[in-house]
């Protein structure tokens, strides 16, 4: 997702001030621990306009509340220049998911500055990777800043501290609030426009965050920005026995079939097709699967059919799975023919079989068709653009999910009892009700099968919140995958809304 010339570009590299350790006064018995705050100074066109900015790299040092260091967590803040009043001046809190995952994505992919040029929806070629300024960039409406949670990105924990501290849907939410705390804090912006945006498991913790501010910290945000949003366990698992979110996903799994043209007599319009396949899921499918073994075998049979008409596929794959394909079984058996695997984070994008004799999915093509650009492209930027030298590695991904604590205290249980699987539709409703200013943003794209858009569509349809709640409610769509951000015309669609959503909660006119 590298052009840079240094003296006359347009965003030329200004060093302004480096502050490698912040002395800070150190009480008898307290371990010292210094933030770090690299400054340089850009400028970047936007929508016609010259944006001058600052890029604030570095990390805040969270402590006990005896005052010794828990934690460092990283950041990178884009600040417009020239700004005679900061406190009337937005700012957006943006971070990937994971669970484990640094913001590189969102960062270099579609909110930052600066953007990695990738293939899209190939596989983007080994280097040298491109970097160009980023048009498609909010920084002319709002302040950005990237957030990399405890164990990605250099964010890390310090003293007694232990991973699991921070590694957890409730510790995670906390440890994650108290750094927007901190910095709104150092940085003097309680009065501004705050907006939250999270991407993928971002989908928990966006929620669970606009909650936990109001309730913990008594901090009100004007808006939450749900990309590709994972909110509900029981929803977003096919294939664990609970016959729901096989209905959810099939609309995905149809728009799949029919982006790759594996749809004999293939409807023309996308939606038209899909808005067909959505009344089947919920009306024939998933009333078939509730009948279990007593369904009687002649419908077991037509829904079969149906199945396999929408999905390119054939009805004894369908009979043979029990009526419950899972995704990863269909993106391997797609072009099982072909020896080719679909994405599931994209499933736009396809790459060869590691093993045809697989029963699912045996590698997701997206990730080494993106990701690796993406990884070169932030490392050589980080460094050469922003002057951050560490010498630890930049976590891109962190192996969080095997350890991760799932449970989840929803709001009004006083934390007495916590599902084992996590659910943040009550924090997205309580923080709704509780901050009658707080706007909704949902972006979403068709042919995303890690969180499908039917799962988020019966997300938003079961948020329990007045009808008044809803008005302000907004919910995009892309003809794209989970990162939509990386389809050209997706791209200028995506900032198009959210650029919207901020006008329309920015409660400062």
């Amino acid at each position: 997702m590298l052009r840079f010339v240094w003296v006359l570009a347009m965003m030329s590299l200004i060093f302004l001030d480096v502050v490698q350790a912040e002395e800070v006064p150190q009480k008898q018995g307290i371990v010292k621990a210094t933030d770090k705050s690299i400054l340089t100074s850009h400028e970047i066109e936007i929508n016609g306009v010259t944006v001058p900015y600052s890029a604030d790299a570095g990390w805040l040092i969270l402590r006990t509340d005896g005052g010794n260091p828990r934690a460092r967590f990283g950041y990178t803040a884009y600040l417009k220049k020239d700004v005679s009043d900061p406190t009337k001046r937005p700012v957006l809190f943006a971070f990937n998911g994971g669970p484990g995952s640094s913001s590189i994505w969102l960062h270099m992919g579609i909110l930052g500055p600066r953007r990695v040029e990738v293939s899209d929806p190939g596989f983007t070629p080994p280097p040298p990777v491109s970097i160009v300024d980023n048009a498609y960039s909010v920084l002319d409406l709002t302040d950005i800043v990237m957030i990399d949670p405890v164990g990605t990105g250099y964010s890390k924990v310090l003293g007694d501290e232990k991973l699991e501290d921070h590694w957890g849907v409730d510790q995670d939410i906390r440890s994650v609030s108290d750094f927007i705390v901190a910095w709104v804090t150092r940085n003097e912006r309680w009065r501004s426009p705050k907006y939250i945006l999270g991407e993928s498991y971002g989908g928990i913790r966006a929620p669970g965050l606009a909650y936990n501010l109001s309730s913990k910290h008594r901090m009100s945000v004007n808006g939450v920005i749900l990309v590709s949003p994972f909110m509900h366990f029981a929803l977003g698992a096919d294939g664990v026995g609970n016959d729901l979110p096989h209905a959810l996903y099939l609309p995905g799994l149809a728009a799949t079939a029919w982006y790759h043209n594996r749809i004999e007599k293939r409807p023309e319009d996308l939606r038209t097709f899909l808005s067909e396949v959505e009344k089947f899921s919920m009306n024939e499918y998933l009333m078939g699967l509730l009948g279990g073994y007593t369904l009687p075998a002649t419908d077991r049979q037509a829904i079969a059919s149906r199945l396999a008409r929408y999905t390119g596929t054939t009805a004894n794959f369908w009979l043979r799975a029990d009526l419950r394909v899972t995704h990863n079984q269909f993106l391997q058996e797609l072009f099982r023919d072909d020896e080719m695997v679909v994405g599931r984070i994209d499933s736009r994008f396809t790459g060869p079989s590691l093993n045809p004799l697989s029963e699912s999915q045996d590698y997701d093509p997206f990730f080494p068709s993106i990701g690796p650009a993406l990884t070169a492209g932030f490392n050589d930027y980080y460094r050469r653009e922003l002057g951050v030298t560490v010498e630890d590695d930049y976590v891109i991904m962190a192996d969080a999910w095997r350890t991760w604590d799932w449970k989840h205290a929803q709001p009004g249980t006083s934390g007495v009892f916590a599902p084992p699987f996590p659910n943040v539709l009550p924090d997205l409703a309580h923080a709704m009700k509780m901050n009658p200013g707080l706007g909704v943003l949902v972006q979403q794209g068709y042919y995303d099968l890690a969180t499908p858009y039917f799962t988020t569509d019966y997300y938003i349809k079961h948020l329990d919140v007045p009808k008044e709640a809803r008005q302000r409610i907004r919910v995009a769509y892309y003809e794209a995958g989970h990162m939509m951000y990386t389809h050209p015309p997706s791209m200028k669609l995506y900032r198009d809304d959210l650029s919207r959503f901020i006008r329309d909660f920015d409660r400062i006119k």
